[in-house]
């Protein structure tokens, strides 16, 4: 399953590299939000995939899973949504100035592809 897991997030990133180095600026924000993805898998998947045991400690169990790669995904996931309506709401300002989410035409480039 870790195996499978590790395709997956390496397909996440590709997509989001590529997304993110693109000359559109929705495409940028489309890559942010699948690097964010990724990230939270990774972090799941280093935590561990199998067990069946509770994350919570109490009387007579010895043996519980660790439940800090939750709560660091919990918090990434949190981090992320923020992030992601703070571009959201930038590029939706940039758009109406600019009229356009092509990065050259932004900068003053007059290049078209």
């Amino acid at each position: 399953m870790e195996f499978i897991m590790a395709i997956v997030i390496g397909v996440l990133f590709m997509a989001a590299v590529y997304l993110i180095l693109s000359r559109s600026l929705l495409r940028v924000i489309l890559g942010t939000g699948l690097l964010s993805h990724g990230a939270h898998l990774l972090i799941l998947t280093m935590g561990g995939l199998g067990g069946t045991s509770p994350p919570v400690l109490a009387d007579g169990i010895t043996d519980y899973a660790d439940p800090l790669p939750q709560a660091l995904i919990l918090t990434a996931i949190v981090i992320s949504f923020g992030v992601t309506a703070f571009i959201v709401v930038s590029f939706y300002r940039t758009y109406g100035e600019h009229g356009t989410d092509n990065m050259n035409l932004m900068k003053g480039n007059d290049e078209h592809d």
